[in-house]
């Protein structure tokens, strides 16, 4: 196999490990917009809150690896139902800016919890997943890299297939449907939007842990949260599939962009490149590549 190929597959699979984990992260972003319309743009800051966490519950206090993502995970769930009940509650049937004006408010607020406890610098990240690497021919994979796909791609078919046959799941594509069809089905509108900010704080915390493992823990780690939000719109931000796609173009797109764009052109793009190519899908295809096509009559 030829030098240029080798690289190529490189980055090929690092990039796909890389956008399975955006995949996990959009799916907030496409839960919380489904059920309740809104554009979250606090969920780079929480995957940062959820990673620091579990960072200091691991590297500070010394729990076992188990009990810290377990309590992570408890962490999460109060900060969802947290978030839902003071901020976005009492704004429902408010205009939509002003829920993302809040949303916008809220990650400030998470950012400067996270500086204030933590300070800004670059933390090492303690080992939670295989550091060794497997030889493929001549290909060399990280282990840490496939784990990271495997969990973030089995969790996103996990709540995909919860989202579709779970009586919650169920509720919650009725709500994103109609919401006053919803309400007068009896279904209780309130927790399904409860619900939808739980898993997004969820799916947010377990993407921090993975995306810190793999990078380190630092303030940047916000910003790769946000990198899954044109991942969420170039597959479409109502679609599950979407985000999976999406996720896995993003990452691919990134590391090419790095291994062969970067140096010449003094650095930078694989930040460039996935909102270039949003652009360039919207351009195309305004709903994405999964979304639904909204047809309002007036």
């Amino acid at each position: 196999m030829s030098p240029e190929l080798t690289l190529v597959l490189q980055l090929l699979i690092g990039g796909v490990a890389i956008g399975g984990v955006y995949a996990l992260i959009a799916l907030g972003f496409v839960l919380i917009y489904k059920a309740t319309d809104v554009l979250n743009l606090a969920q780079g800051e929480m995957l940062l809150l959820g990673a620091y966490v579990s960072y200091g519950l691991i590297a500070q206090i010394g729990l076992p690896v188990p009990v810290a993502f377990l309590i992570t995970l408890a962490f999460s769930i109060v900060l969802g139902i947290t978030i839902e009940r003071v901020a976005l509650r009492p704004l429902i049937g408010e205009p939509a800016i002003s829920v993302i004006m809040v949303t916008i408010g809220l990650a400030i607020l998470l950012r400067s919890i996270v500086i204030g406890i933590w300070g800004t610098e670059y933390r090492v990240y303690p080992d939670v997943l295989p550091k060794e690497s497997a030889q493929i021919g001549p290909l060399s994979v990280s282990l840490e890299f496939l784990w990271s796909f495997g969990i973030a791609m089995a969790l996103v078919a996990l709540f995909a297939l919860a989202f579709r046959y779970t009586r919650v799941g169920i509720a919650m594509r009725a709500v994103a449907d109609d919401q006053q069809a919803a309400l007068s089905m009896g279904i209780n509108v309130r927790f399904v939007f409860a619900t939808s900010w739980v898993i997004a704080a969820i799916v947010s915390s377990i993407g921090g842990i993975l995306l810190a493992s793999i990078q380190g823990t630092g303030i940047l780690l916000a910003t790769l949260g946000l990198k899954a939000l044109p991942v969420a719109i170039v597959g479409g931000l109502d679609s599950i599939i979407g985000a999976a796609a999406g996720g896995v173009i993003v990452g691919v797109l990134e590391t090419l962009s790095a291994g062969y764009l970067d140096v010449p052109l003094g650095g930078g793009v694989r930040d460039v490149a996935p909102f270039v190519f949003l652009v360039l899908i919207l351009l195309v295809k305004p709903y994405g590549l999964f979304g639904k096509e909204r047809i309002e009559r007036v």
